[in-house]
């Protein structure tokens, strides 16, 4: 990874970071979350997991979804279609600390569902058995 991270040192004045990737930041999105505490805040997240490519990272405490599909504007020589109309988000985005030679290392990975719920198992006390939750059910009565 040395020469990728000499590359940024080396740009030549007008040059862009952007002419020599392969639109790394075009290919996910992330959302934050709510650190996880208890066992419906996990199973949630084990939810979302279930649905096409997402992982989730960890990164100084705090905890994202990541949702892995490409723009649909990212053209085959990974440069935006409607670079001059794009969303603001887009806009305001700079190489200065894209993930463009960064190492992808989190506090916390997780890549799938069982992933995660074997850290809740780990970190959470044991989970009430069905007849344990059937106990704590309100009882109705009929008027």
């Amino acid at each position: 990874m040395t020469g990728v991270r000499n590359l940024r040192a080396s740009l030549k004045p007008g040059e862009v970071l952007c002419s020599h990737c392969t639109a790394v930041c075009c290919r996910y999105f992330s959302i934050t979350l709510d650190t996880p505490k208890t066992w419906e805040d996990f199973d949630l997240i084990r939810w979302y997991m279930t649905h096409g490519r997402v992982s989730l990272f960890v990164d100084d405490g705090q905890w994202y979804l990541v949702i892995h599909a490409d723009c649909r504007y990212l053209r085959p020589d990974h440069l935006c279609g409607i670079y001059e109309t794009r969303p603001t988000i887009c806009r305001s985005y700079t190489t200065d600390e894209c993930e463009f030679d960064n190492d992808h290392v989190f506090e916390k990975y997780f890549e799938s569902p069982e992933q995660i719920w074997e850290y809740a198992e780990a970190i959470l006390p044991p989970r009430e058995t069905e007849r344990e939750q059937e106990t704590h059910l309100p009882v109705l009565h009929a008027h």
